[in-house]
């Protein structure tokens, strides 16, 4: 019979730290706590495998589970000379969820357990006190209530407030016995009345139905949420903990607490938390009642005039922390800690590694390495990458209450404050007139490219976290909330409307937190990001450990200069389309596109190339030294043309030609489906005269930028979307021809990598074969996706929530790597192109360039680099270096 419980308590355990998968976190841990002989209240652990059993069996129980469980209640007795549900000495249970990876405060909790109305007069007779007895059932009531018979617990606080108010009580430690009696007769009679049935009297019948709602709180909303925030698998499920009850309810000796062995804000030496007598541990977490300092240094610098633990019990202070030294040289880690003192009697019911802010992070790991606890390789493994976020953008003061007018998906990070405006021409005016604004829009387009350069920030009401403005916000380092459905972008009108009738116009200022998505009214205060000594060392670290390097994708000389300061090491991608879009380029652009004929297009061409050129030289002379990998011209030539009756008019008159003469022009281009349309290396075949130029204005600019800084610059050249070798053949002749004339203008070799963007599934298959011609693939993994789902990432954003809600999809492909799909075909692509060509260059360069995740699949695979917007660079290096250390582990222990 399969083994589903697991005990602990008396000095040993069955079970320990190394199997948190089957005990869960809390389980795990307490079964190490009591195999070290620490004061851990004994108790058993149902695994994390009865939960999954519970789901996927019809919300059943699996055989054996009672009758093991029953056991170890039994061996719970005998250790404490108490009987569950007895008449005299009873055992009362905490039942506790306890999943793999830390959810604070997201499942349920039962404490107290076995209370009825006649235990709890055993429990005041044994414990010598009739009014803690009725206290513990009254919580009792109230906690399963609200667990188990689904009754809120805001029912409960209202008659005790009404009672407290009758009696003219302040505190619920000023109630006597017989005023909690009634407390409890009132709490049984509005069970009665709200679901008309009575509080159950039988401890068996509690222990069961406590148990199943635990498992059931697996599924709650907030931890449903909690768990996709945190990409924590649903089928994990949770350990459920059952251990006797000690209580911190007993009078003036006895006391609940938390602790932190060091502070989780700023990661000093120091013991951190706080403690209540005469309190049950909800009391210390729930605000009921203000907490006391632990420390005698917490309360002063806490200007508290409440005795410290330090001072009231100095004795069992003492015990705790020499208790909390040796767990965190045991874990060699911060911990966070749970005790109970019950009459002088000090309990321990849990450690884990403490949750921390990301600059207390970097600091515990880099004062355990220099206490000589842990190595650099280990203190760069516990920092979470995507929390460098945090050091790396300004952010909302967590001290100031924040008035929400509503909120979408947080795509990139950060905060920023600024008048609404709703174009990007109303951005950039601002902007020169020396104002800040917030770029409003239904969504964003590349044309709106100059305005969101303008913009401190940008919010849209449609799109999903890989839309174009995500994707371009997250490149620029710019805060961005997307798919702020609960808002409505009003455009002739010039307003934002917000729930419950709130209307903002052009000029009213709102704040947006791209970090958790929120959109607030007014100027709030932040706090500005400080890249501390602890980061720097910590990255030093990083990058001895990696193998991949990291790139950036950036567009302009700002992407570059901020890339470099954050430690990229050249372009894996510059997307020469957004250069287009700057100032008077965008009309020359127009004038191209609607030329009639290649002559036409030719005399548009030679004024676009000085200002491609200008921009080349100076991306060249930034990143000199470094790669720098140029896609040509990407997108389909209609994005470039005005879309509404009102710009196409404005641009007409700009450009003095008729408006319905721009409408045909625009009617012939248009496509059914641009995606897959005329686009990418299709525009370089049929007009290959826009490929010379911008091959022209590559070559003459890294011609001046060698001669400037005395470095020849490590080019490569990339053409998107080929899918046949001939196509590739055909554009590179003319990139061969253009580089050979340019060299024999200058009297100067040039040196460079021809390539391709992999970004149909076709080119992955074909990769042996494009390989002959191409010297490098860079994997656009955002197409590649696309074009492998069959769906567009912009309108995904519609239906993937619903996907993953009802578990078709764990992840959003378009945030973090398809490695079944997608993934393979990377594979394939990797491995019979380094079959034709050895030698063959392998990097990354979509969205996924950025997410912890798929570079792990990348350091898997052998590629050579990562590239990824600047911002995200930190990120992308801590990532790939906890990859190459994972690699290293793996390798090492299958060798051995």
């Amino acid at each position: 019979m399969k083994k589903w419980v697991y005990r602990f308590g008396g000095g040993k355990a069955e079970g320990g730290v190394a199997d948190v998968a089957m005990l869960g976190g809390k389980g795990a841990n307490l079964a190490e706590m009591a195999s070290l002989g620490l004061p851990v209240p004994p108790g058993l652990t149902i695994v994390t495998d009865a939960c999954a059993w519970y789901f996927e069996n019809g919300k059943t129980l699996p055989d054996g589970l009672k009758e093991q469980v029953l056991e170890g209640i039994s061996a719970m007795e005998a250790e404490t000379g108490r009987t569950f549900g007895g008449s005299t000495r009873p055992l009362l249970l905490s039942i506790r969820s306890g999943a793999r990876a830390s959810m604070p405060g997201m499942m349920d909790t039962v404490l107290n357990l076995g209370l009825n109305d006649e235990t709890v007069q055993a429990l005041g007779h044994d414990a010598g006190d009739a009014r803690f007895a009725w206290d513990s059932y009254r919580r009792f009531i109230q906690m399963y209530a609200d667990v188990v018979m689904g009754l809120d617990h805001e029912v409960f606080e209202e008659i005790l407030e009404d009672e407290k108010a009758r009696y003219g009580h302040e505190y619920d430690t000023d109630l006597s016995s017989v005023e909690w009696q009634h407390v409890v007769s009132l709490y049984k009679q509005v069970i009665e009345e709200e679901l008309g049935e009575s509080f159950p009297q039988d401890p068996h019948v509690q222990l069961w139905q406590a148990i199943v709602g635990v498992f059931s709180s697996w599924t709650n909303p907030r931890a449903t949420t909690y768990r996709s925030l945190h990409r924590i698998p649903e089928h994990w499920g949770t350990a459920v903990n059952v251990q006797a009850m000690v209580f911190g309810n007993l009078g003036s000796s006895s006391a609940t607490g938390v602790a932190f062995t060091r502070n989780p804000s700023t990661g000093r030496k120091e013991l951190y938390g706080e403690f209540l007598v005469n309190a049950q541990g909800e009391d210390v977490v729930a605000g009921i009642r203000t907490p006391h300092s632990l420390t005698e240094d917490g309360r002063i610098s806490s200007g508290s005039d409440k005795p410290s633990m330090e001072k009231l019990m100095p004795e069992t202070f003492r015990e705790f922390k020499a208790i909390c030294d040796r767990l965190e040289a045991h874990y060699r880690d911060m911990q966070d800690l749970e005790f109970t003192v019950e009459r002088g009697k000090l309990w321990m019911l849990q450690t884990r590694s403490g949750k921390r802010t990301t600059r207390a992070a970097l600091k515990i790991a880099v004062d355990l390495v220099d206490e000589g606890v842990i190595t650099q390789e280990e203190a760069v493994s516990r920092i979470e990458p995507p929390s460098l976020d945090q050091l790396l953008h300004p952010t909302i003061d967590p001290r100031v209450e924040r008035v929400v007018l509503g909120s979408g998906l947080p795509a990139s990070p950060g905060a920023a404050a600024g008048e609404i405006v709703f174009t990007a021409e109303e951005a950039v005016e601002a902007e020169a007139a020396g104002r800040k604004v917030i770029l409003v829009r239904i969504e964003t387009s590349p044309e709106d490219i100059h305005g969101m350069h303008a913009a401190e920030a940008i919010l849209t009401t449609r799109g999903g976290m890989t839309s174009h403005a995500a994707v371009v916000a997250r490149g620029m380092g710019i805060p961005c909330v997307v798919g702020a459905g609960t808002l409505r972008v009003d455009l002739r009108n010039e307003q934002l409307l917000c729930p419950g009738g709130v209307i903002l116009g052009r000029g009213d200022t709102i704040t947006l937190d791209g970090s958790s998505g929120q959109v607030l009214r007014g100027n709030v205060p932040m706090i500005q990001p400080e890249l501390s000594g602890d980061f720097g060392r910590l990255m030093e670290w990083a990058d001895k450990a990696r193998r991949m390097s990291v790139r950036t994708n950036a567009d302009t000389p700002q992407d570059a200069r901020s890339a470099r300061s954050f430690g990229a090491e050249g372009i894996g991608l510059c997307r020469t389309e957004h250069m287009f879009f700057e100032g008077d380029r965008i009309q020359v652009m127009r004038e191209m596109i609607l030329a009639e004929d290649e002559a036409g297009r030719r005399e548009a061409l030679d004024r676009l190339l000085p200002m491609q050129r200008s921009d080349f030289t100076e991306l060249f002379a930034i990143m000199h030294g470094l790669p720098v990998t140029i896609r040509l011209l990407d997108p389909p030539l209609h994005e470039f043309l005005p879309k509404s009756d009102e710009e196409i008019i404005e641009v007409a008159r700009a450009m003095e030609l008729q408006p319905a003469f721009l409408r045909r022009r625009i009617d012939a281009l248009h496509e059914f489906n641009p995606m897959l349309g005329h686009r990418g290396c299709r525009l370089a075949i049929s007009y290959p005269e826009i490929a010379a130029m911008q091959a022209r204005a590559i070559f003459e600019a890294a011609v001046a930028a060698a001669r400037s800084t005395g470095e020849a610059v490590e080019l490569e050249i990339m053409v998107p979307l080929v899918g046949l070798r001939s196509e590739l053949d055909y554009v590179k002749d003319c990139i061969d021809r253009v580089a050979n004339e340019v060299s024999r203008e200058a009297g100067m070799s040039i040196n460079y990598l021809a390539g391709t963007m992999i970004e149909l599934p076709r080119a992955a298959l074909r990769a042996h074969v494009i390989a002959e011609t191409a010297e490098f693939f860079s994997f656009g993994t955002n197409d590649l996706t696309q074009t492998t789902f069959g769906m567009s990432r912009d309108d995904a954003a519609t239906f993937i929530p619903t996907y993953q809600r009802k578990g078709i999809l764990e992840e959003d492909p378009f945030v973090s790597l398809d490695f079944d799909g997608v993934g393979e075909l990377i594979r394939i692509a990797a491995e019979r192109g380094r079959a034709t060509r050895p030698s063959l260059k392998l990097g990354i360069c979509g969205e996924h360039g950025g997410d912890p995740a798929s570079i792990t699949f990348c350091e898997q695979t052998g590629l050579d680099y990562v590239s990824c917007s600047p911002f995200r660079v930190p990120i992308a290096r801590l990532a790939a270096a906890q990859a190459a250390i994972a690699q290293r582990r793996g390798s090492a222990s299958r060798a051995g």
